[in-house]
């Protein structure tokens, strides 16, 4: 990072052609963030106090709900600060910090969530099987190649970006210290861009192909169910999970596969926030608390604190 000696500090233009709306947009990031970190929060207590959870499908949704946790609490604290006090001053180091963070959480839900996708796909495909297939040493090892290949990329695509020299402004047009924001301002970027597209598809397309194909083999075996019932709350959960799906993948893809030319700051924001900030908010309502299981271990958990109570 030696030659960014002449940047020691980036603003951060957040949403700088709705600066009349500043006030508003603070209320609802402020609203989005407090509802995804109590909706997350209570799906990690729920998981942790009740033992008929402890099962690799709630194992798969607690670091869900840790990586969204910490998703959001990367880039929205700072934004909301912005929004309201209107200072978006942000040092090189906190910049490159929440870059390196950003990219770590992202990279490791691009996974995660395929992980999860074949995790239904074994339960609801191979039933019999299913704790043969998952048991807890590979579901520990999953989790452990899904978190170091995030770290491990985080660590590559901040280096590279930290070695270009950033030179043609201090000016981020985006809500948080965004790679492609970064890229923009820099001189030495050429061929930059190729790497984020093999980046894009290595963690974006490939993983969204693999939840895709789980899920069509799992709508195949719902296809096969006698009961209408039966047939209806499956599918209501499989389109559920779809629809985060295509909006978390959705969003990523079209923020990193557009060509570097196009100048469209404003799209790039509202696509960075249905991927950073929405798909970690709705995604405990989604993947948990619609779930009969989460609301069981949900009552249980009320029912012996007022038991405690009255004792």
């Amino acid at each position: 990072m030696d030659n960014q000696t002449s940047i020691k500090y980036f603003q951060i233009l957040a949403f700088s052609s709705h600066v009349e709306n500043h006030r508003l947009l603070f209320a609802i990031f402020l609203v989005i963030y407090v509802t995804g970190l109590l909706g997350n929060l209570v799906i990690l207590i729920a998981v942790f106090v009740d033992s008929h959870l402890h099962t690799p499908m709630y194992f798969f949704l607690c670091n869900l709900s840790s990586l969204d946790i910490i998703f959001t609490t990367v880039t929205l604290p700072k934004l909301m600060d912005i929004l309201l006090s209107g200072s978006n001053v942000i040092s090189f180091s906190e910049c490159f910090s929440q870059l390196y963070f950003y990219v770590f959480l992202a990279s490791t839900e691009d996974i995660l969530l395929s992980s999860m996708a074949y995790d239904r796909y074994v339960a609801i495909c191979s039933p019999l099987h299913y704790q043969l297939i998952m048991h807890n040493r590979k579901c520990v090892l999953i989790l452990l190649g899904t978190w170091m290949s995030g770290c491990m990329n985080s660590i590559f695509m901040t280096v590279l970006i930290s070695n270009l020299t950033l030179c043609r402004s201090n000016k981020i047009h985006h809500f948080f210290c965004e790679i492609k924001a970064l890229e923009k301002i820099s001189c030495n970027n050429s061929g930059f861009h190729i790497i984020i597209y093999v980046e894009t598809l290595l963690l974006g397309v490939f993983p969204f192909l693999l939840s895709l194909t789980s899920y069509i083999k799992i709508i195949r075996v719902i296809l096969s169910i006698k009961s209408k019932n039966g047939r209806r709350k499956a599918f209501s959960t499989c389109t559920s999970h779809l629809t985060v799906l295509i909006i978390f993948y959705g969003t990523g893809l079209c923020m990193y596969v557009k060509p570097p030319l196009e100048h469209l700051e404003e799209q790039d924001q509202v696509f960075s926030a249905l991927y950073a900030a929405v798909t970690p908010m709705v995604n405990p309502l989604i993947y948990s608390l619609r779930n009969k299981d989460v609301n069981g271990a949900l009552k249980r958990i009320v029912r012996s604190n007022k038991q405690l109570v009255v004792i």
